[in-house]
């Protein structure tokens, strides 16, 4: 019989995304962010499904595949659906606990029934003027297919009733053009809200007049489509090929989810459905009045200041003074960066003063998911003009980011930027940057190596590290890493950094092995992992080895954990958890105790199969002792946070990681005035 070492990662992702339900049910939590919570549910759970759903219905095709969990693909998707429904009753409740707190908070979010005249008024003005020229309905009959319709859209489906018959018709609610949530007028203190589509709502019989029909009605429906995107990203190699004839076959993306409005008629539901080519036994929700509640991480700014998260402004870097060349303070001393906390125009104003720096000679950057209007793009580009030379790595494959990057690249290299569209076989997933400076007639080199994108809008929200340093141990790596993406066939040794995929499996194992080896002579040895995801098998059974040895193992975990941190017959327990809170844990930090020399390191990789073998990714590792020092504070707070932090047990029940009488520590908060106060020293 087979032991079952780990659960799906399907499951431990859905566990994850109920912690946001968590977050929304918060009291504690400020109303309109409970709100957002609830939209980056809804996001997330669509992005799933285009993705994760749809790799286990392609592998459901599959005769007698069973899973390394031990389930059928047509077992985990029954669990999904299973889950899914259970949150989204879970959510719909949520929902319906904070209308009534906003109401209490005298903002109303009504509906086209609940308007008074006057609002009647400008919803009827604000229809004709700017929502009635934007909608296209599309009558839907029996004898004709329907046009294809979009994953990323929310419809409303109409039915006109006569005496005996029905007259059905889509409409696609334009929330990619015109804003889901519409402020109506108020003569009073009170703010009222209506959503789109039930403006359209409002002015059915407008739309339809030439229709006759005694009574009109209309629900809101939505789909989700496989991405089909990485297969190879995702699914064993085994089946890649199997996959990817199928899909070849196959043609135009399949559908892999439909919502609805539960109150929609039978006979129309069936109608849909026979036409989108669905069967029962798909992933059918009947839900809301409500849908593409991802919206709602836009939710309008109205209302009194306790209803937001305060906002704590970015701190600057204290080794970074105004007058002072960047470059200079780079080659003082390392320099660590901790995002939200400290400002990502740090990073900015470097490419800035690169870019017109007369000893500089050349920037180099690899770049995967850009801001919408990038100043680092724009820096980067002003650098070329500017007559330096510039290189620019653009994956083309960042999932959902491929047309942005596909402009970034036309807009770079109509700019004169040198520009490498990926490796192929490989995706480039590794944050680095290279600054080469003329200095005393020799060439020295600066780099950037971070944990999360160059990105100004994302790092506002998400937690990242980024390290720069004119170290020549790391830069001259950094340099063969950029050799690599223009010469595939020359790889480099590395000696300091870890590089995947050539060399970050065997270190991270081999580091693994050395505490195992310390824990049996009786000597202190320790593992502390943070990362978004941890999945990958071979890593997994190292630390169960681990533990099973008397290492003090530690991971924190924000998504995808297939690991089970407890065994009463293997005698083994891990301590694990996973942090939600206002900023997205997004950071991977890598920590071995190392029989005292402690080996730390941030990294661009996950603990995924893909990032280990598939991804051109980078870890560094950091030597300074004060950055150490402030890498375990952040640790180290987040393993005592009481507020924030959930336990990742074998049962995903997601309990707080309280320590009872403790003083409340939420470690967001708590770091931000550990950093606040290290500028004052």
């Amino acid at each position: 019989m087979m032991t079952i070492t780990h659960r799906s990662k399907e499951i431990s992702w859905l566990s994850f995304n109920e912690r946001l339900l968590q977050e929304a049910s918060k009291k504690e939590v400020p109303l309109i962010e409970r709100l957002k919570f609830l939209g980056i549910y809804s996001n997330n759970l669509d992005e799933f499904f285009r993705i994760r759903v749809a790799i286990l219905r392609r592998l459901a095709t599959i005769d007698n595949l069973v899973l390394a969990e031990g389930d059928t693909p047509a077992e985990v998707l029954y669990q999904i659906e299973q889950t899914v429904v259970a949150h989204s009753k879970w959510f719909e409740r949520i929902y319906s606990q904070l209308l009534k707190e906003l109401a209490e908070e005298e903002i109303y979010i009504i509906n086209e029934s609940q308007l008074s005249v006057e609002q009647g008024q400008y919803v009827t003005t604000f229809f004709k003027e700017e929502v009635r020229p934007r909608i296209m309905p599309v009558i839907i009959k029996k004898s004709q297919p329907l046009p294809s319709l979009n994953d990323d859209a929310i419809y409303l489906a109409v039915v006109m009733t006569k005496t005996k018959k029905e007259e059905y018709a889509l409409i696609e609610v334009p929330t990619n053009i015109l804003p889901r949530f519409v402020i109506l007028p108020s003569n009073d203190y009170k703010r009222y809200i209506i959503l789109l589509e039930d403006v359209i709502r409002f002015e059915l019989k407008d739309i339809f007049y030439m229709f006759s029909f005694k009574t009109i009605d209309s629900f809101i429906v939505k789909l989700t489509r496989d991405a089909e995107l990485d297969l190879d990203d995702d699914v064993a190699e085994s089946y890649v090929n199997i996959l990817s004839k199928s899909l070849e076959q196959r043609g135009s993306s399949e559908l892999v989810r439909f919502v609805h409005d539960k109150h929609i008629p039978e006979n129309f539901l069936a109608l849909l459905l026979k036409k989108l080519n669905f069967k029962r036994d798909d992933v059918i929700i009947g839900g809301s009045r409500i849908h593409n509640f991802k919206d709602f991480m836009g939710f309008p700014s109205i209302g009194k200041k306790h209803l937001y998260y305060n906002i704590n402004s970015p701190l600057p870097h204290p080794d970074i003074h105004q007058g002072e060349p960047f470059l200079a303070a780079i080659a003082k001393k390392d320099i660590l960066l901790h995002f939200p906390y400290q400002s990502f125009y740090h990073f900015i104003d470097l490419l800035r003063e690169a870019s017109i720096d007369p000893k500089v000679t050349e920037i180099k950057m690899t770049a995967y998911r850009m801001a919408k209007n990038s100043n680092v793009i724009h820096a980067l580009i002003n650098a070329a003009r500017n007559g330096k030379k510039v290189t620019v790595v653009l994956e083309l494959q960042a999932r959902f980011n491929e047309q942005d990057n596909i402009q970034w690249g036309n807009l770079l290299t109509r700019e004169g930027v040198k520009v490498i569209l990926g490796v192929p076989g490989l995706k480039v997933h590794s944050k680095l940057c290279l600054i080469t400076r003329k200095e005393e007639k020799i060439l020295v080199n600066y780099a950037c190596i971070g944990t999360g994108n160059f990105n100004e809008t994302t790092a506002k929200v998400f937690s990242d590290q980024m390290f720069w340093t004119a170290n020549p141990l790391i830069t001259r790596e950094v340099c063969k890493v950029f050799e690599f993406f223009s010469k595939n066939y020359k790889i480099g040794r590395y000696h300091h950094l870890l590089v995947s995929p050539f060399t970050m499996r065997y270190k991270m194992i081999q580091m693994i092995r050395h505490e195992i080896q310390a824990a049996k002579n009786g000597m202190k040895a320790a593992i502390f992992l943070k990362c978004n995801n941890l999945v990958d098998n071979e890593i997994i059974s190292k630390l169960y080895d681990a533990a099973k040895a008397g290492v003090d193992v530690r991971l924190n975990v924000r998504g995808m954990f297939t690991l089970l941190s407890d065994s009463v017959e293997e005698n083994y327990s891990i301590c694990s958890i996973g942090m939600i809170d206002r900023y997205l844990e997004h950071s991977r930090v890598y920590y071995f105790f190392n029989s005292g020399k402690e080996s730390l390191y941030i990294s661009s990789a996950d603990l995924m199969s893909r990032n280990l073998d598939r991804r051109v990714e980078v870890t560094v590792p950091i030597h300074d002792p004060k950055l150490k020092k402030e890498l375990l504070d952040f640790m180290d707070l987040q393993w005592k946070d009481n507020t924030s932090a959930r336990i990742l047990d074998n049962d995903l029940t997601n309990n707080i990681n309280n320590h009872g009488s403790l003083p409340k520590i939420t470690s967001q908060l708590a770091f931000y005035d550990i950093l606040q106060s290290s500028r004052k020293e």
